[in-house]
């Protein structure tokens, strides 16, 4: 029945795209600006996300990540999707489109889920050698999603918040990331 709902609530990805929304690749005046989130554009596994559960204790799982340029190059969007641990399908959990500012020489990024009820507005910097998102939990305390350790062909990510401004940082969820294989 959940099948037949799916198929009649239209086509699948594969047959789909909004017009105007995929683009080639970054767009070329800004082209070394938006090489900070342009550098993941591609296909990701999730090799290992572990988080922290409500009720305590900590979960782990594995998903796919898949960015893609858009809006001319001018943005990049990316969805996250993680295996279902009953039916082993991957599930989207949220997506993120982020675009470069040049008035404020940063990112703006939302993360949207509605899997979390989420909406979750960010400002994104290159710091040293990581990329840190600057933003807030539903319930107001600081919040950093931070991509470290990145080479061509993988990252770490992980998510952090403060309780106390900022005197200590609680790790709520936290990614290992490998770029997909392609063929050759």
């Amino acid at each position: 029945m959940a099948r037949q709902q799916e198929a009649a609530a239209g086509p699948r990805d594969t047959e789909w795209a909004i017009a105007g929304l995929s683009a080639m690749g970054p767009f070329g005046s800004m082209k070394d600006k938006l090489a900070l989130f342009g550098q993941f554009v591609g296909d990701w596994d999730i090799v290992e996300a572990r988080y922290s559960l409500p009720v305590g204790g900590e979960a782990v799982r594995r998903g796919e990540i898949q960015f893609r340029w858009i809006l001319e190059g001018r943005a990049v969007q990316d969805v996250w999707s993680m295996i279902d641990q009953k039916s082993h399908e991957m599930v989207p959990a949220g997506t993120t489109i982020r675009f470069y500012d040049p008035k404020i020489d940063a990112w703006h990024s939302v993360w949207v889920s509605p899997v979390q009820n989420s909406v979750q507005p960010f400002v994104a910097r290159k710091v040293g050698e990581e990329i840190v998102l600057e933003g807030k939990t539903k319930e107001g305390y600081a919040e950093r999603w931070v991509f470290s350790e990145i080479t061509t062909k993988s990252f770490r990510w992980h998510s952090e918040e403060t309780h106390d401004d900022g005197k200590t940082w609680l790790i709520t969820e936290q990614m290992k990331v490998r770029r997909k294989l392609t063929a050759s």
